[in-house]
């Protein structure tokens, strides 16, 4: 595969990239805001690069690359990768320099809080990394500001002075632990809170400072609020947990499979000392009967059977089969306890999340590169047209699903599959016009004859006709929409409906319904495409009721007008968003200052309030 095919698959997400030669050497290791474009950059024709990277690029044979959820997290995967692979060009390009921590001396009587670059096995708590510097300093000051605990180096025993008290203490920014009056008790209260804070708790810190922020919104203190802010901001930020960096020296292995029909894909990050040093992606071979469960069994069975190094734990984004026995073997092997689990929550549920996408991505990579895909979409369509009697492939196929609640925000959908594959460019959605209240067939009707009226208009759109026409539901639904057909003079349509509770089949002039074989390429196609129709429809659906509720709810909020409301709608999507966020998040709502934005907070919060 070239290299402008092969760039064709990679996700505008962040993450990071491997250069490598021709033997697989990685040259390079990168991270991006956005992969492809980065990647793109790389090999555009015509490109003038400096010359240490036109140098890496002459060698350049391949490159992989592993999506991250924000590009913090791909920043610091970047490090780690380097650390441990130490390719070429980035050890002469690059400064290998070590991203800052928080260290809290949580062994000693009054514990200290300091900025270290290096995490040592001294029982102190270690909070990071932090990528950027300048960010960390200011969260420094601010602990200091609002939480105040030593910095120095003094020697401090209750009941016991040490000098006269530092400058700190008199600007509010340490206790004054020096002058023998502060109980270790005490002190131990603030340091909880600076925990808390620094593990992600750090609810109650920022609604004090929201809290502050509005008192002096209502001042007209707006510089001093919009200070509240941008603190608020600085919490929110540096909370954001790091994934790929625990500071914790753990050994384990977060392992992920995606695909369960003729092939899967499972991708391995191993975590040394904390740190994510790697992934490996690996492909099996299924038979189509396999569940993922099954499939994680044989995987893990067989790759650690022969893996150079067992970590204590293995995380999973499904148990295995057997896991008991799986775990003794393993525990066997190693010598001591290994311990295979699924969570349910945090950062190890991040993290699965994580590798499942990479291994999902690996997948669609390795189909749309190979003949494999398209034999399974061939596949697919050969044994629809089979079975449903077709003249042909149906190589144009189009689903049709309504969705509503009670008959309000009624809207239609209709998704497109080309050649076995969604279209989506193609798709179109319907908001229900002239149907009133609860009424599926009615609604599939107006959907359908909108549709088949737009082609009889020649709107380009809207061209040209199906192969295959399949409806969400029943007898009921494939009735409404042959008579839609009928109506418009579309005979030459095969139409049916598929039924979700026992993937029925519904054809016309057949009085019982067809179950296709299960575990086939044409059973799994009618699934997808039903699922996507089902997917995009209630989609929209809540898209409009979200709409609705912001627009309602806020109409009688001073201040909040119809672009406001618009703005705010566009920026959380929805009421519910909207209400669960912080004073910091509303006023990064283009449009909002930051008495408009305490004023909208309490709007939201005034029924809890008066509670």
């Amino acid at each position: 595969m070239s290299f402008e095919d092969k760039l064709t698959l990679v996700p505008g997400v962040p993450g990071c990239y491997l250069m490598k030669d021709a033997g697989g050497v990685v040259l390079y290791v990168g991270k991006a805001r956005a992969l492809k474009a980065r990647l793109r950059s790389y090999f555009q024709a015509g490109a003038k690069h400096e010359p240490k990277v036109a140098a890496m690029l002459d060698k350049t044979q391949d490159f992989e690359y592993i999506i991250t959820d924000t590009e913090r997290e791909a920043l610091v995967l970047e490090s780690n990768l380097i650390k441990e692979l130490r390719p070429y060009y980035n050890i002469r390009i690059k400064d290998d320099k070590h991203y800052p921590y928080l260290r809290l001396a949580v062994q000693d009587s009054y514990p200290r809080l300091s900025i270290v670059r290096r995490v040592n096995n001294d029982k102190a708590r270690y909070f990071g990394p932090y990528p950027n510097a300048a960010v960390v300093r200011d969260l420094f000051k601010l602990l200091r500001r609002i939480i105040p605990l030593m910095t120095c180096a003094r020697e401090v025993a209750y009941g016991v002075k040490n000098g006269s008290v530092c400058l700190n203490y008199h600007l509010k920014q340490c206790l004054g632990v020096c002058s023998g009056e502060v109980s270790e008790a005490d002190y131990r209260e603030s340091v909880k809170k600076v925990e808390l804070l620094l593990e992600g708790k750090h609810k109650t810190l920022v609604e004090a400072l929201m809290k502050q922020m509005e008192q002096e919104a209502a001042k007209m203190n707006y510089e001093r609020a919009a200070t509240l802010r941008d603190q608020v901001r600085a919490i929110e930020s540096l909370a954001e947990k790091q994934k790929f960096d625990a500071a914790k020296h753990l050994d384990r292995d977060i392992v992920a499979v995606a695909g369960a029909l003729e092939e899967a894909a499972v991708t391995v990050f191993h975590m040394r000392e904390g740190k994510v040093v790697g992934r490996e992606t690996i492909f099996l071979a299924c038979h189509v009967a396999q569940s993922k469960e099954e499939i994680m069994s044989a995987f893990v069975a067989q790759y650690y059977a022969t893996s150079p190094e067992l970590p204590k734990e293995i995380i999973l984004d499904v148990l295995p089969a057997d896991q008991t026995v799986l775990e003794e073997a393993l525990s066997g092997r190693k010598g001591s306890k290994v311990v295979l689990s699924v969570p349910q929550r945090g950062a190890n549920k991040a993290m699965v999340e994580l590798a499942l996408r990479n291994a999902a991505q690996a997948l669609a990579d390795r189909w749309v590169g190979s003949a494999g895909k398209d034999e399974l979409a061939k596949k697919g369509l050969a044994e629809l047209a089979h079975h449903l009697e077709l003249a042909g492939w149906p190589m144009r196929i189009e689903c049709y699903d309504i969705s509503h609640v009670q008959g309000n925000f009624a809207v239609g959908s209709m998704v497109v599959f080309v050649a076995g594959q969604p279209a989506r460019s193609l798709y179109r959605r319907f908001r229900i016009k002239w149907v009133v209240g609860q009424n599926d067939y009615a609604a599939l009707h107006e959907v359908l004859t909108r549709r088949l009226s737009a082609y009889r208009q020649k709107q380009q759109k809207f061209t040209p006709l199906p192969d295959l026409v399949i409806i969400d539901g029943g007898r009921g639904q494939l009735s409404a929409a042959l008579d839609a057909f009928r109506q418009e003079e579309c005979f030459d349509v095969p139409v049916v409906a598929l039924a979700k509770a026992r993937e029925e089949v519904f054809l016309p002039g057949r009085e019982k319904p067809l179950v296709l074989p299960p575990h086939t390429q044409g059973h799994y196609l009618l699934q997808r495409v039903r699922d996507e129709a089902h997917r995009f429809a209630l989609a929209y659906h809540q898209k409009l009721r979200a709409a609705a509720q912001v627009s309602s709810r806020l109409e009688s909020c001073p201040g909040i007008g119809a672009s406001r409301r618009a703005a705010l709608l566009k920026h959380f999507g929805g009421m519910q968003a909207l209400e669960n966020a912080t004073m910091a998040e509303i006023l990064a709502v283009k449009g909002l200052n930051a008495g408009l934005a305490a004023r909208l907070w309490a709007f939201l919060h005034e029924d809890k309030t008066t509670k």
